[in-house]
């Protein structure tokens, strides 16, 4: 227990909210550090308000209030804004930059929930196999194609999806292609973000509905 206390990686909610820290992971369970109080945590469990989401390697993705976080035993410590700028009129996304400047950001696809990672280098919004299995998308018709990705060319297939939620904000029949390969979040790409009008200031990405 010594070891792993020592490899606390940082906060990860401002001041006003509560201390968050990995501490290690003891078999299928996350130890973390919630206002300096340990709490052991299975997928999908909660404690202060703090829920595991899932594992990633030795990474641990949590949320809070909608506001999520990527952690690393021994990492840099992960910060989240201690409040979140408020949407307005369900037009427009607000996100707040996690560990590693990602834009990570909690929604739905069909109203099943999914976390999202902004990606405007995706043509479309993408997914793995198993997520689509997930949310239980109909692959019997979609369209079978080919992606260059960092592994080289690999066979996609492309699908409509009828409601895609970021936020407040939720737009019709979005175009997405389901990768074979695991992936640790649904790539938020081009297909959802063309429709939005985007502005990032320092940390903080807003996108308004054209």
């Amino acid at each position: 227990m010594g070891g792993l206390v020592a490899a606390l990686c940082g906060r990860v909610w401002a001041q006003g909210s509560p201390s968050v820290v990995l501490a290690g992971r003891m078999g299928e369970r996350a130890l973390l550090m919630i206002n300096g109080q340990p709490q052991m945590l299975a997928v999908g469990q909660s404690a202060a308000g703090v829920k595991l989401l899932r594992w990633q390697g030795d990474e641990a993705l949590v949320e809070r209030d909608g506001r999520t976080a990527l952690l690393r035993v021994g990492g840099s410590p992960a910060q989240l804004a201690g409040a979140t700028p408020a949407a307005s009129n369900g037009r427009e996304i607000v996100i707040t930059a996690g560990p590693g400047g990602h834009f990570i950001s909690s929604g739905a696809i069909n109203g099943m929930p999914v976390q999202f990672m902004v990606d405007t280098g995706a043509t479309l919004l993408a997914m793995s196999q198993g997520e689509a299995q997930r949310l239980r998308l109909d692959l019997r018709n979609a369209r079978q194609g080919m992606s260059h990705t960092a592994n080289g060319m690999v066979p996609v297939q492309q699908v409509s999806l009828t409601r895609v939620r970021v936020g407040e904000v939720e737009v019709s029949n979005v175009d997405a292609m389901v990768l074979p390969a695991a992936m640790p979040h649904v790539l938020l790409g081009n297909s959802f973000l063309g429709r939005f009008q985007m502005r990032r200031e320092n940390d903080v990405m807003r996108l308004e509905l054209r």
